[in-house]
């Protein structure tokens, strides 16, 4: 099972270049408002980003799976407008500017996949700004949705508890929406993961 960018460029052999991080859950990887250095690589885990209003109220952009990047928007070492938070135990890569400079010179390929890469972070950005007037169905439903858009599979690897965590949802609720689709056929649960059988109802849905 592969992600969009996976694809385009495989990651494994660069590892070596950045620095090796693990976090906990619940733990901040950046958080916003610091100066950012560089962009991370997540080998393992689960992460959502977040951002923060005036109010202190918390609105989830994205939800980062394996083989992704995060932080790309702040290699220009300006601050970082979101923060990436640690969903469950994660495994991630950082790669300092100046590393990432260095890679640019020994490996030009990179320059498209950074382009890509920051392209689709800012049009998911924009897709979330109206996140809050969703409801619980459609909060559930973009995150299976981009999910399944990431991995370009239709089998989603994430809990319940993930789910939650992602979304702000309690998993009461979260427990009741998706039970309610599996009752409708559109999506079902084998062995703690979900599969969508009706993708085009997600993508109503939030649309």
């Amino acid at each position: 099972m592969a992600t969009l960018y996976e694809h385009v460029f495989d990651w494994d052999s660069y590892l070596q270049f950045g620095t090796r991080q693990f976090f906990k859950r619940k733990e901040a990887i950046y958080s916003q408002g610091t100066c950012g250095d560089g962009f991370y690589f997540l080998k393992k885990g689960l992460v959502r980003i977040v951002s923060v209003n005036a109010s202190g109220k918390e609105r989830i952009l994205n939800i980062v799976i394996p083989n992704q990047l995060i932080g790309v928007q702040s290699l220009d070492q300006r601050q970082h407008f979101t923060s990436a938070i640690a969903v469950k135990d994660s495994v991630v890569y950082h790669f300092p500017c100046e590393t990432f400079k260095a890679l640019l010179k020994e490996h030009p390929k990179l320059v498209p996949l950074f382009s890509r890469t920051v392209i689709h972070k800012m049009k998911i950005l924009l897709d979330r700004i109206n996140l809050d007037t969703l409801t619980s169905e459609q909060k559930i439903a973009l995150l299976l949705h981009n999910i399944c858009y990431e991995f370009k599979n239709y089998e989603i690897p994430i809990s319940q508890q993930d789910i939650a965590g992602c979304t702000g949802l309690t998993r009461i609720t979260v427990y009741k929406v998706l039970k309610q689709w599996q009752e409708d056929g559109i999506i079902e649960i084998m062995k703690r993961k979900y599969y969508i059988k009706k993708p085009d109802f997600l993508r109503n849905l939030v649309n």
